[in-house]
């Protein structure tokens, strides 16, 4: 009979665990010609040329902020029915069309901006572009349609606040920037259930505007004829406006934690959070290597320490996560009730401990190669580069920063990270948010820092 060994058998030796190999040489997304460029109709465009398989990546991103109380909601509807049909294609149509060239559409809006991704065979670009600018320019959101969708986002909606996740979500939003309009990631049912066809199109004539926003192309196609043939398409696509930006956030102060109520909850939701720096920073490669090794991935000493050794959550990480005028640290796990106490003073620990005990040359070796591999991985394929890309964007950046940041992360030094790690992961720096029963959250109000509403 064959035998077989275990991973934990394959993974050591008799001198011990066998060592790593070495980080192989970068293969970042160099060599792909590229072109950024402006449209005489104030449309920025990416063009890259990557050959992986014959397929096109497109990303649209259209800023599209509003402060009307409406906005939210009506945006909402827009997004689930800018598809469904124009004054050229029905919704059948739209379908048949982009199903010929193996294609597909999606839009999504939050608070900062209007996203439109699809793909489709190389050869069937002009297809694609050409159905992108009929929706565009002759979406007409039908009434039926708008009503279809209006009553699946009240129904969404409504299963979603009622979901742990969401409600902390949106209580760390609002404790975070107040009644800013980037808070309104999900709109009220209420507001969704009065959208009609007129605010929709209304909304579509007043923010789906070319000034100002950002296509991205990804694929088998050279970058001076996507550029060319994006702007024949795209040539009906004009106007005199810029889209719509939103103001700056307030900056995120540390001080105490606010709890929220949740009668009845057996789990706590813990949210910590903090100011950060964008990647335009030259600190940036630093902090994103701090944050790994706190939280950002498995083998983190955060989920270590909570999760690993302690067994108090599942669900433990740190991320980044980037706003239109910068950036924030976030922390979250979520906990049994009766250990939400030690899990957040566990958490303050290791925020505390990163400064105090810098990384070792361990540590910072392995998450440079997490940091390294893991953007190799996503921008390895055309939609990875294409959704990278889309982000960057939003920042001025474009193929030469994606390029050079695997090189900007070898060279930060230990000192550099040990340096981050002092500077943004000090507990003092940190609020947020606690979800839970209070019935149920023993020595919560004795380790201090947490605050009711």
């Amino acid at each position: 009979m064959t035998s077989f060994r275990t991973a934990a058998e394959i993974g050591r030796t008799d001198r011990g665990p066998r060592p790593l190999p070495e980080l192989g040489e970068q293969r970042a997304a160099t060599g792909l010609s590229s072109i950024d460029t402006m449209l005489d109709n104030g449309l920025r465009v990416i063009a890259v040329h990557q050959t992986t398989v014959p397929m096109v990546e497109v990303r649209v991103r259209i800023p599209f902020a509003g402060t009307d109380p409406m906005h939210a909601a009506t945006a909402e509807v827009l997004a689930g029915t800018l598809l469904t049909g124009t004054a050229r294609r029905d919704r059948v149509a739209v379908d048949t069309d982009l199903a010929l060239v193996g294609g597909e559409l999606d839009a999504a809006v939050d608070p900062e901006r209007l996203s439109i991704s699809g793909n489709a065979l190389a050869s069937g670009l002009d297809t694609l572009l050409d159905v992108l600018a009929d929706a565009l320019t002759g979406a007409i959101y039908a009434d039926d349609e708008v009503i279809r969708e209006r009553d699946r986002l009240v129904e969404r909606i409504a299963v979603a606040r009622s979901q742990p996740s969401v409600i902390a979500r949106e209580a760390l939003q609002r404790h975070r920037y107040g009644d800013h309009p980037f808070t309104r990631e999900m709109p009220d049912a209420d507001d969704v259930a009065h959208v009609n066809g007129d605010l929709v199109r209304a909304l579509h004539r007043s923010g789906v505007l070319p000034r100002g926003s950002l296509l991205v192309l990804v694929g088998d196609v050279e970058p001076e004829e996507a550029v060319s043939r994006i702007g024949a398409a795209l040539a009906g696509w004009t106007s005199d406006r810029s889209a719509v930006e939103l103001p700056p956030l307030p900056e995120v102060t540390g001080g105490d934690m606010l709890f929220v109520p949740r009668p009845g909850a057996v789990q706590s939701q813990l949210r910590l959070t903090a100011e950060a720096i964008p990647r335009t920073d030259d600190r940036y490669p630093a902090l994103q290597l701090a944050n790994l090794v706190f939280g950002g991935f498995f083998s983190s000493r955060l989920v270590e320490n909570i999760r690993e050794d302690k067994g108090y959550t599942y669900h433990a990480r740190s991320s980044l996560e980037f706003t239109p005028s910068g950036a924030t640290l976030l922390v979250e796990s979520d906990t049994a009730s009766e250990v939400t106490a030690p899990a957040l003073l566990e958490t303050r620990y290791e925020l505390a401990r990163l400064g105090v005990v810098p990384p070792t040359e361990s540590e910072v070796d392995t998450v440079r190669r997490y940091a390294v591999g893991s953007l190799l991985i996503s921008t390895g394929s055309q939609s990875g580069l294409a959704s990278q890309l889309a982000a960057l964007a939003a920042l001025g950046l474009g193929m030469d920063w994606l390029v050079a940041h695997p090189g900007r992360l070898a060279e930060v030094t230990a000192d550099q990270i040990a340096e981050a790690a002092l500077q943004f992961f000090s507990p003092t720096r940190y609020t947020g948010v606690v979800v839970g029963d209070e019935t149920q959250l023993p020595y919560l109000s004795a380790l201090g820092g947490v605050r009711s509403a």
